[in-house]
């Protein structure tokens, strides 16, 4: 989960003002909101879910935090996908990282599929590999952050464009009832494409025929 602070400050003379925050891991708002309170200047210090305006008091994002520990959580999703015209050929690169048990991890995984008529079909294929990997790792009711390059993936599954070709189409379904089922709550990103290197490698590694998988700490 993402979340913004935003608490009252008063200064010596009585002074009352709002401050909110940058955008952060719920975890991190925690430790920063414990050294405000520390200040004895601050009074309800409240968290701001990013992804639905709800909010939170510092009680109850201990308390949550503390239930999600053993769970994977704090996820961000990168997907890639590759096409080749000539062999009609696709690549697909997932990367996922997420924290669990105190410790964050980062998870590859490629596939070359066939049968694809498209890059932008190659990418939507990606992400529902991605969305696999989620289920594989037994994501539920969480939020989870999708980071590609793909405009055509990125705004048609946020629903700022239409999806307009049929084989697209069935992608965004199959994705949007996998994610429903899971109780994911998914959050959209566009990536500039250096941003998306891991993902776009292990795209083009796939389209090799060079299989990658595995989990790792970071």
């Amino acid at each position: 989960m993402k979340v913004r602070l935003e608490w009252i400050y008063r200064s010596t003379r009585g002074v009352e003002t709002v401050f909110r925050s940058d955008e952060m891991p719920a975890a991190q708002g925690v430790q920063i909101a414990e050294d405000i309170e520390r200040t004895k200047r601050a009074k309800e210090i409240i968290f701001i879910d990013t992804y639905d305006d709800s909010t939170w008091t510092m009680k109850e994002m201990k308390k949550y935090l503390k239930s999600i520990e053993t769970e994977p959580h704090d996820i961000t999703v990168f997907f890639d996908g590759g096409f080749d015209l000539e062999n009609r050929s696709s690549g697909l690169g997932c990367v996922i990282y997420y924290s669990q048990n105190g410790k964050t991890y980062r998870l590859r995984q490629n596939e070359q599929v066939d049968g694809l008529v498209s890059n932008n079909e190659a990418e939507y294929a990606a992400l529902h590999l991605c969305v696999q990997e989620l289920e594989f790792l037994e994501v539920k009711n969480m939020p989870v952050r999708f980071s590609g390059d793909s405009k055509i993936v990125v705004n048609g599954m946020s629903g700022d464009w239409p999806v307009i070709e049929a084989e697209l189409v069935r992608w965004a379904d199959r994705i949007e009832a996998k994610l429903a089922k899971m109780g994911i709550q998914a959050e959209y990103e566009l990536i500039p494409r250096r941003d998306n290197a891991e993902a776009d490698r292990l795209a083009t590694q796939a389209l090799k025929g060079i299989r990658i998988t595995g989990t790792s700490l970071v």
